[in-house]
């Protein structure tokens, strides 16, 4: 029988209806991150999507947004890639072990660098190991991490992503196939931080411009399956300057103690809560390059952010990866891309993106 590999579409459905670099300004670690993104190849360029880029654009799609619309979302049938992923081999560790590491700390509400994060004690993670519990904890996480509704092919559907330190203040990062998929990039795009049980607390934030890895772009490549997102101000604030942004990295070691989070939507979740998982990554031995996660969070959590290095009492960690794909046949693990200089190349080109 082949093997074959679904997404997790966070894409829940109903019918009808450059460049001065973060890795300068927000003082990244690791050598070789003073100019940019450095690589042992050539990167290729993001693909941009300009979205809602005008007031009147956002007005739209704001109010297109109604409270019911969201809650019917439902998840989309089982998707399936185009064509079997490539396996990791060592040339593809060597190649990525050439790359310098990046690490952007993450930032406060204010503006103000945030305590490196790290596990709240020793024994944490061992204790506090997760498969899919909901997040009760609060901390920074509860307002970084939110749901991301957009319309698909004339459906309406979701994702998860999550803010992120940039220099625009206004970067989301999430997986490619939620903001691209089927040849076609998605219209309606918002992102609606610490969302609960329909509440939006934090307002919802309209995007103005999409990226993503050429790889996704031209045969959602699984192993590149990588987005960002700029969204517009509201009332006059940028995003990170109401939620903060989480830290993010590439280009680091495999195999890591990691977390995960997301808002899956198909059952026996329902969308409504953040639910988190926690363990040591893995490489997939199967048909991809990217990292696996023991994780049972099902469809709508696609996008969700992965973290090194998260404190669960401040609920603040350094992204590192997003919710992607599971196989069918082994629905008790998620996997997620590798971040290396393509993920860094897309954030790079949405956090500059208006920026001062």
């Amino acid at each position: 029988m082949r093997r074959t590999a679904r997404l997790i579409p966070l894409l829940t459905a109903v019918a009808g209806s450059t460049l001065l670099t973060a890795t300068i300004a927000h003082g990244a670690t690791g050598a070789g991150t003073g100019g940019g993104v450095t690589a042992a190849r050539a990167v290729p360029q993001p693909v941009e999507k300009e979205a809602a880029d005008t007031k009147a654009e956002q007005r739209t799609v704001q109010r297109y947004w109604t409270e019911a619309r969201m809650e019917a979302a439902k998840p989309l049938a089982t998707l399936i890639p185009e064509k079997d992923g490539a396996r990791l081999t060592s040339a593809a560790i060597a190649a990525q072990a050439a790359a310098d590491p990046v690490s952007i700390p993450a930032t406060t509400p204010d503006g103000e660098t945030a305590p490196a994060a790290g596990t709240a004690a020793k024994g944490t993670a061992a204790v506090r190991a997760s498969t899919g519990a909901p997040w009760t904890r609060g901390g920074a996480i509860a307002r970084t991490t939110g749901r991301v509704f957009f319309t698909y092919q004339g459906r309406n559907a979701s994702c998860s992503a999550n803010a992120v330190t940039s220099e625009n203040r206004s970067t989301v990062i999430t997986a490619g196939h939620c903001v691209r998929m089927g040849g076609a990039f998605h219209s309606n795009w918002v992102f609606v931080p610490g969302y609960e049980n329909g509440d939006r607390p934090y307002g919802t934030w309209v995007a103005t411009t999409l990226y993503t890895t050429p790889q996704w772009h031209n045969t959602e490549d699984i192993n590149y399956d990588v987005a960002s997102a700029v969204v517009a101000p509201l009332n006059g604030r940028s995003l990170t300057d109401v939620v903060g942004g989480q830290g993010v990295s590439f280009n680091q070691p495999r195999r890591a103690q990691m977390h995960s989070f997301g808002y899956p939507a198909a059952g026996p979740y329902d969308g409504s809560r953040l639910v988190y998982c926690a363990g040591r990554a893995f490489d997939d031995f199967l048909m991809s390059r990217d990292i696996g996660l023991n994780c049972n969070m099902t469809g709508g959590s696609s996008g969700g952010p992965w973290f090194l290095r998260f404190n669960e009492s401040t609920g603040l960690g350094t992204l590192n990866s997003v919710n992607s794909f599971k196989y069918d046949f082994a629905s008790g693990w998620m996997f997620g891309p590798y971040f290396g200089t393509d993920a860094q190349a897309v954030y790079e080109a949405a956090q500059t993106t208006g920026a001062p």
